[in-house]
C-alpha cells in the first residue's frame, strides 16, 4: 500500500539567467530522474524553493511533472502551508490536477498545540481523496509533533505517511511503531536513510538524488532487500557528500554540485545567495573523491 518505495527526489527548480523558472530544464531532470531508477518525484518541495515562486509558477510545475512524468512513478506534490485552509484549497487543486500524492508539512512559524496538529490535518484530509505524506521537519517550523500525535493521525484513512525529518532517531523508533499496510514512514533526512529503514522506513525523499539518482535508489533497493551490509556501505561512502549538501542552506550546494556536474540549472531566488568559495571547494573536492567529477 505504499505510494512508492526506494528513492524519491525533492526535486530542484531550475532557473534561467534571469531567474525566470527554466521549465525546459524541469522536463529535463524528471526524465533523466527516472532514467536513472528514482521510483518517485516530489514537486514544490523545500529544495524546489518554493518560497520563492508565485503561485501561478508553483501550478505550472506541478502540472508540467505530471504531464512529463505521464504515470511512469508517481508524483507528490506539495500542498503544506502554515494557514490550514490555504493548504486545504492546494490539496484540492492538486488533486484535480493529477497529484499520486500531496505532501502537508506541520504549520510552521505561526505553530500550534499538538490537538491543533490534529485538527489541521484532519481538516486537510478530510476534503481529498489523494493519499497525504505528513511532513514533520522541525529544523524549518520550529514544531515537531509528538509519537502519540502521530499515532493518533495515522488512523485517518487518508493518511498515507509520513516523512520524517527531525533527526530524532528516538522519535523515528517510536513512530516505526504506525507503520501498518495504511500508513508508512519515510526518511527526510539523507544523512540516516538506512538507519531509519532498518526500522520498517519504505524509502527516502532525497535532497542527494538530485545529483546521484541511481546511487540513491540503489542504497534503497538493497535495504529493502534486506541487504543493510550493502545499503550500510552506501550510506557511509556517500555521508561526506550528504553532509557537504547541507554545509549551507539547501538548495544551496545541491543545485551547485548540479552546476558542477554540467546540469546547468541556474542559480537562486533571493534570500538564498551563491556558495561561499571555500565551501565550493570543499564539495567540489568531495565529489572528486567519489568520482563524480
Amino acid at each position: 500500500m505504499s505510494i512508492f518505495t526506494g528513492s524519491a527526489v525533492a526535486l530542484i527548480t531550475p532557473f534561467n539567467d534571469d531567474l525566470s523558472v527554466n521549465y525546459d530544464k524541469i522536463k529535463e531532470l524528471v526524465n533523466w530522474q527516472i532514467e536513472e531508477g528514482t521510483q518517485a518525484i516530489l514537486a514544490l518541495g523545500t529544495t524546489a524553493e518554493t518560497p520563492t515562486l508565485t503561485i501561478e509558477e508553483q501550478d505550472k510545475i506541478v502540472d508540467l511533472v505530471i504531464k512529463e512524468v505521464n504515470g511512469r512513478v508517481p508524483v507528490i506534490a506539495n500542498a503544506g502551508s502554515n494557514c490550514t485552509e490555504v493548504s486545504r484549497q492546494s490539496a484540492i487543486k492538486y488533486e484535480k490536477m493529477g497529484a499520486d500524492a500531496l505532501l502537508v508539512i506541520t504549520p510552521f512559524y505561526n505553530k500550534t498545540t499538538m490537538r491543533g496538529l490534529i485538527a489541521h490535518y484532519t481538516e486537510i484530509a478530510d476534503a481529498v481523496h489523494t493519499p497525504i505524506i505528513m511532513y514533520n521537519v522541525p529544523g524549518r517550523t520550529g514544531m515537531s509533533f509528538d509519537y502519540p500525535t502521530l499515532a493518533e493521525i495515522s488512523k485517518h484513512p487518508n493518511i498515507a505517511a509520513v516523512k520524517a525529518a527531525s533527526g530524532n532517531m528516538g522519535l523515528v523508533v517510536k513512530c516505526a511503531r504506525c507503520i501498518n499496510d495504511g500508513f508508512n514512514m519515510y526518511s527526510g533526512d539523507d544523512d540516516i536513510t538506512v538507519p531509519m529503514m532498518s526500522v520498517g522506513g519504505k524509502g527516502v525523499i532525497s535532497v542527494l538524488a538530485n545529483a546521484a539518482p541511481a546511487p540513491v535508489q540503489k542504497m534503497c533497493a538493497a535495504a529493502l532487500d534486506g541487504d543493510f551490509a550493502t545499503a550500510g556501505a552506501m550510506q557511509l561512502k556517500y555521508l561526506q557528500f550528504i553532509n557537504d549538501l547541507f554545509i549551507e542552506t539547501n538548495p544551496i550546494p545541491v543545485k551547485e554540485a548540479m552546476n558542477m556536474l554540467g546540469m546547468n540549472v541556474g542559480g537562486y531566488r533571493l534570500p538564498l545567495v551563491p556558495m561561499q568559495d571555500g565551501n565550493r571547494e570543499k564539495l567540489r573536492n568531495t565529489m572528486k573523491e567519489l568520482g563524480l567529477l
